[in-house]
């Protein structure tokens, strides 16, 4: 082993780790966009052919993808849910993560631990009794069933995040309002809001990221075809009993990840520091 010692100490404790974690995080990616521009033939046959390369790249599946099937109103409905669940569950988080941390009262923190609770309920325990209740109202088969059913898997989280977030803004800022003559609501919209942004982009892509990857209630609760969102839509439409439009399947993968990759491309400073607190007495 006396050849790791020749070798330079920033090359073995860090290029080569995260070398290989960055293989691992993007090499789905790779097979993805590779099976998306492969040939069919070169799908199944792959004694003949090289599983990790194509010389003979198609834009075929996409174009099946985009122009023969209905994948971009999947994907508004997808863009639509994700949009609406996301804003409910933010508003009633940061009511709800406020009043936890501001309005001193008996079991304050006891509430907040129930709310966190909430969440670690799998969602596959909860879509039965959702679904008889969507039922009765008249949403099944609708973006709405998501639309309100959603904050029930995205608020608790969301609250312990904020709450969290909350507490690193020092409520002095509040006491010098509160001597000024403002109103709760006042402080909350022009302090701690304002204050709070990057932890509201973290809530938000959290709930985003979640609403559109979400797949057991999307697949309970809608059953049409134009109603359908990407990650059922995908998989309904592109799988016909044990036969799988591989190209198909990974083109609307693929694209269907970039509204992720672009959002968190931009608003990954923010994301990074909620995690570091927000103002610093």
């Amino acid at each position: 082993m006396s050849y790791l010692e020749r070798l330079p100490k920033r090359l073995v404790t860090l290029y080569l780790p995260l070398s290989m974690i960055l293989l691992v995080l993007l090499f789905p990616f790779y097979w993805m966009a590779l099976t998306a521009i492969k040939p069919d033939e070169q799908l199944l046959d792959l004694d003949r052919y090289s599983p990790f390369w194509t010389w003979n790249p198609t834009i075929k599946h996409i174009q099946k993808l985009l122009f023969e099937t209905h994948y971009p109103l999947w994907l508004w409905n997808t863009m639509f849910v994700a949009v609406c669940a996301t804003v409910l569950s933010i508003i009633a988080s940061v009511l709800a993560a406020y009043a936890i941390v501001r309005l001193r009262y008996r079991g304050a923190q006891w509430v907040g631990g129930a709310i966190f609770l909430a969440y670690l309920v799998p969602p596959s325990i909860l879509f039965i009794p959702l679904a008889s209740v969507v039922f009765q109202y008249g949403l099944f088969d609708t973006p709405f069933a998501l639309i309100l059913t959603y904050p029930t898997i995205l608020i608790p989280f969301s609250t312990w995040l904020l709450m969290g977030y909350f507490k690193t803004i020092p409520y002095e800022l509040e006491e010098c309002a509160l001597i000024d003559g403002a109103s709760r609501w006042q402080i909350l919209v022009k302090v701690v809001l304002p204050l709070a942004i990057p932890g509201l982009i973290s809530a938000f892509i959290f709930c985003f990221t979640l609403c559109w990857n979400e797949f057991i209630y999307a697949l309970t609760f809608l059953s049409s075809t134009a109603n359908k969102t990407v990650p059922v839509a995908i998989v309904n439409e592109f799988v016909d009993g044990d036969i799988y439009r591989w190209g198909s399947l990974m083109a609307g993968a693929l694209v269907g990840s970039l509204p992720l990759v672009v959002l968190y491309a931009f608003f990954v400073e923010h994301y990074v520091s909620a995690m570091t607190g927000a103002v610093k007495e």
